[in-house]
């Protein structure tokens, strides 16, 4: 695999996570409610710890994506 591939790879995925990640936040800024009501019925959470899980995963997604996907492609920009 070529440096220019690993790059074009990275760079393609960096966008696909961040759009998943972007569609997450706003579906559940949106679509609150529902997402809340579904998911109510099966554990019996109150709003508050919801949001919490919610808002904490978004945040795990985030740097995971960062740091393994975003930083390596920005590296491999700078080197070459």
């Amino acid at each position: 695999m070529t440096i220019d591939l690993l790059r074009s790879v990275l760079g393609w995925c960096a966008v696909i996570n961040i759009g998943i990640l972007l569609w997450w936040f706003i579906f559940f800024v949106y679509g609150h409610d529902l997402i809340y009501r579904i998911h109510s019925r099966w554990f019996k959470i109150p709003v508050e710890t919801f949001n919490a899980i919610h808002y904490a995963a978004m945040a795990f997604y985030k740097l995971i994506v960062v740091v393994f996907i975003v930083i390596p492609y920005f590296v491999l920009l700078i080197l070459v």
